[in-house]
């Protein structure tokens, strides 16, 4: 699929979720939503990024937002993640990569010279008309949650 731009309706998801229930984007219509599509569970990056959100949730929803964290892995691998680092906010699992292919976000990557297929680290922020209201492609975990703090 061609990338989303801003202005875009955001594509519909349900997807399951580590607190056992579905979670789907059309739920949320009338808040703004933080959809962040992360590369792999437990890793270092991923863990920065994701203990960043725990760490400003309360920032985040006061400012009328939600915050979900989106990637491949399992939701069994999602909730020992969870458990492991008390994230208080739900992770999603797309196993069949459906919804990171309509987000524009599995692409293919290079690590040490070898090609494969992964998520590229991407944050959608998502208004409450489901439109995009917010694009950070490639982030840098390291000060990404204050700048989705200055955008929503």
């Amino acid at each position: 699929m061609a990338s989303l731009k801003i202005g875009d309706k955001a594509p519909e998801f349900s997807l399951p979720s580590t607190d056992g229930k579905t979670i789907s984007l059309n739920d949320y219509r009338g808040k703004k939503v933080v959809l962040y599509f992360y590369p792999k569970d437990d890793t270092p990056g991923c863990t920065t990024e994701a203990c960043s959100f725990r760490d400003n949730l309360a920032r985040v929803r006061s400012k009328g937002a939600e915050v979900f964290g989106v990637s491949a892995d399992s939701v069994q691998s999602h909730q020992k993640f969870t458990e492991k680092y008390g994230l208080t906010f739900p992770l999603l699992s797309d196993e069949s990569k459906e919804i990171c292919k309509e987000y524009g976000v599995w692409k293919q990557k290079s690590f040490l010279g070898k090609k494969f297929m992964g998520i590229e680290r991407t944050t959608f922020i998502i208004d409450e008309n489901s439109k995009v209201a917010h694009i950070f492609p490639k982030v840098k975990v390291n000060g990404h949650t204050e700048e989705v703090l200055e955008k929503l």
